[in-house]
């Protein structure tokens, strides 16, 4: 039987910035961000689960709809840099998803459940191991706000689905190490390129030790001149600037896109979020391109950043982890990194067979993760 769902928009407080940390002014000087509540009609749950991630606009998440026919508020939250990671810090995401949190609790929720979804899946364990026990005084390279002081509110449990385990560890995987000059993106070493057929697929064990190693390497390069920039600018500037905006070519070039393989699962070869990798590899409206030095290190930097999947050790309550089997970006190893960082035993992990990551044209797959997620919450006393 179809129920009638009625929605609403919510402007959610934040707290001003110092910085100019979005373009927009008049963004920046609302003192809000936006999120979209779904509920049946005429009906007043007792719990709300909210939907984020740094940056995607979760106000359409396809979720909303099927969650929300369960008998509980399904919530899809933006953060201020919603559709633009350029200058984005993760700590100030950590802070919008805390005012979320907030905001739901004073609408009188009872329950309130993060769910990290894709890169929410690096997002959501930071916020709620900070919300439960703050260390975070700044942001990677300075600047940014003290987690610390922020007076967070823990969410009452987490739901990753088809979460990875951050930014950093995904960019390093996914970063082209054959681009030996970064303001030439096309100079191209053959012996680390994925695309050159002579190195595969397959690829050798051999050859992909090399590759994950330059890979790395090409991370650091990357990370250091950041930090050095951002002295520089700092002296140049005398304080009035003290970050740069840079470009990121060769963003989408893991050898587990064509070799099935490695880490296997039911993904299907040569395919990532943007269509075929080699042209993803360099598409503009990809992941990462466009930089700021500070933004640099807070979310892709792999010596620097502050989320992943580490954070779960520090969070107590009830954790549901969902996983499309078919997705080409959330790997068996990412799932392990975040199911082996989990600290207590109120957990489970269900496995969405042949599921990718949008679930796209699979909607008996969004009809399974609405009824998983009711029966794991209905279990917890939380619907």
């Amino acid at each position: 039987m179809t129920v009638a769902l009625e929605d609403r928009l919510l402007g959610v407080p934040i707290g001003a910035s110092k910085t100019v940390d979005v373009y927009s002014g008049v963004a920046r000087l609302s003192g809000k961000i936006w999120a979209r509540e779904v509920k049946i009609a005429g009906t007043r749950p007792r719990t709300a689960v909210f939907f984020t991630h740094p940056t995607s606009n979760f106000l359409g998440h396809y979720m909303l709809e099927k969650l929300a026919a369960t008998g509980v508020a399904a919530i899809g939250m933006c953060t201020r840099y919603v559709g633009n990671d350029s200058a984005l810090l993760m700590e100030n995401c950590v802070l919008d998803v805390g005012a979320v949190v907030s905001f739901l609790r004073a609408e009188g929720y009872e329950k309130v459940i993060a769910c990290g979804n894709s890169g929410g899946g690096g997002l959501v364990p930071l916020f709620q191991s900070q919300a439960e026990k703050p260390t975070i005084t700044a942001a990677p390279g300075g600047g940014g706000p003290d987690l610390t002081k922020a007076g967070l509110e823990p969410a009452d449990a987490v739901i990753l689905l088809n979460g990875h385990p951050s930014r950093a560890l995904l960019r390093t995987e996914w970063l082209d190490p054959s681009i030996r000059d970064e303001a030439k993106p096309f100079d191209r070493d053959p012996d680390v390129d994925m695309f050159n057929s002579k190195n595969g697929p397959a690829y050798s064990e051999e050859w992909m030790t090399a590759y994950r190693a330059a890979q790395v390497e090409r991370n650091h390069r990357i990370t250091a001149w950041c930090k050095a920039t951002i002295a520089e600018v700092g002296d140049r500037f005398g304080g009035a600037l003290d970050d740069l905006p840079f470009v990121v070519h060769g963003t989408t070039a893991d050898p587990r896109f064509f070799d099935l393989s490695i880490d296997a699962n039911d993904r299907a070869a040569g395919t990532t979020l943007w269509g075929a990798p080699e042209p993803a590899n360099y598409l503009p409206a990809s992941l990462g391109h466009f930089n700021s030095c500070h933004s640099w290190l807070s979310q892709w930097s792999i010596e620097d950043s502050n989320a992943g999947a580490h954070n779960l050790s520090d969070v107590s309550v009830p954790i549901q982890v969902l996983i499309g089997t078919g997705d080409p970006t959330v790997l068996p190893s990412h799932t392990k990194l975040l199911t082996d960082a989990i600290s207590h035993d109120d957990w489970e992990r269900v496995d969405l067979p042949g599921g990718t990551h949008y679930f796209e044209g699979q909607p008996e797959l969004t009809d399974r993760v609405a009824k998983e997620m009711h029966r794991w919450l209905d279990a917890h006393d939380m619907v």
